[in-house]
């Protein structure tokens, strides 16, 4: 797959902010992207639209008896991101610490003294062996006590341990940047989904929400994977506002939105401004079991492979036996091929910009996306996530 190379990224970052530095100005607070580090034979550090983006996550290191852990070629990532931060001194780059399949988390937040081993491993790897590559750090748990991969480790003390983690981290950072005079930062990479692998799914009988809302600097809501393969029927995944028709239960179905999450971490006491919206740059798929409704909210026999932006628009956006379809409330399109009983739901760059229009509207700290790698070459989804967000024009 083509990848775009230094020259034509420059061209697209100057397309997307002619300037710079007064675009920047322009931005709030957060324009946020994840990169994954497994791609980056395809996508190297250098390539990153440092211009565009106010934080960049690194992801993602793990946890191995209670250290922090990163994969060998990490080290030459981390030394490319060390200098595409001088070459970029407004880029604020963050070590992601888990995802969805990283266990380790319960055992080291569990004790004071397990907790302190762990941070004091993580501030030594990315803040004094890699001085230079990190400006915080980004506590990705999935999840504390229940509803992550069935076969990782979690406990009902997890709900208090998280929130003592957070503290942790923040103790030990606060003590380097008494010594050099930054802020390092602290954040969060919490869920919106309201069905996971126990089924129903509660993100307050996770996480302590208001306690996190006022020690992390902000928080990236996670308001994607709201349909997946531990969904009832094919459903759109980042619906942005509940579908009447949807046949997910009421209780359930009122949050289960991009907007129904952000009002959730609302009314659980976390402020607006605290508040990164997540879109994703990839879809999820079905395969049905009937070929009703353009294949929305059928029953499926097991979950098909969507892809990321790049590769739907390559294999299935127009081409034989696929339909384009839009949903007037979820603000979102659909694929479906009749032939085969298969479902797509994604985004493309109409959908990813009302997302992040709503995200301005709302008040909300900025926006990011999972992930950076799943854009095409002309950064299509970049250029819509940031639109709302440009100075108007003069």
């Amino acid at each position: 797959m083509f990848r775009p190379t230094v020259a034509v990224l420059a061209v697209l970052i100057a397309s997307v902010m002619p300037q710079a530095a007064s675009a920047m100005e322009s931005l709030p607070k957060v324009i946020g992207a994840y990169y994954p580090g497994g791609a980056a034979d395809r996508y190297p550090v250098e390539t990153i639209p440092a211009d565009t983006l106010t934080h960049l996550f690194y992801a993602f290191a793990t946890i191995d008896q209670g250290q922090c852990l990163v994969a060998p070629q990490a080290d030459a990532h981390f030394r490319a991101l060390a200098a595409l931060k001088r070459a970029h001194p407004t880029l604020h780059t963050l070590i992601s610490i888990g995802g969805w399949n990283a266990g380790g988390f319960s055992d080291a937040a569990l004790t004071a003294e397990s907790r302190e081993r762990f941070v004091a491993s993580c501030v030594a790897m990315f803040f004094e062996r890699h001085r230079g590559s990190f400006d915080g750090v980004d506590i990705d748990w999935e999840f504390p006590v229940y509803g992550g991969p069935t076969q990782i480790t979690d406990r009902p003390e997890d709900r208090r341990n998280m929130t003592l983690l957070v503290r942790e981290f923040r103790r030990q950072l606060d003590a380097l940047d008494k010594k050099d005079g930054q802020h390092r930062l602290v954040t969060a990479a919490l869920p919106a989904g309201r069905v996971q692998t126990d089924g129903p799914y509660d993100q307050a009988r996770s996480y302590e929400l208001k306690e996190l809302g006022r020690t992390l600097d902000f928080i990236n809501l996670m308001s994607y994977d709201m349909g997946t393969g531990f969904s009832a029927v094919s459903t759109f995944n980042a619906p942005l506002h509940a579908v009447p028709e949807d046949p997910l239960s009421p209780e359930l179905k009122r949050w289960n939105s991009v907007a129904g999450a952000v009002a959730y971490y609302e009314q659980h006491g976390v402020p607006k401004d605290k508040l990164v919206l997540g879109v994703p740059f990839y879809g999820r798929g079905f395969q049905l079991e009937s070929d009703a409704n353009q294949g929305l909210y059928q029953h499926y026999s097991a979950p098909h492979p969507a892809g990321d932006w790049r590769q739907i628009q390559a294999s299935m956006l127009g081409q034989p036996g696929w339909e384009r379809h839009w949903h007037p409330v979820a603000q979102t399109p659909w694929l479906y091929n009749a032939t085969g009983k298969v479902f797509v739901s994604y985004e493309d760059p109409t959908s990813i910009g009302l997302r992040a229009s709503f995200a301005k509207d709302s008040g909300l700290r900025g926006v990011f996306m999972w992930e950076l790698t799943g854009d095409d070459a002309q950064g299509s989804l970049l250029k819509a996530m940031v639109a709302p967000f440009r100075e108007p024009a003069k």
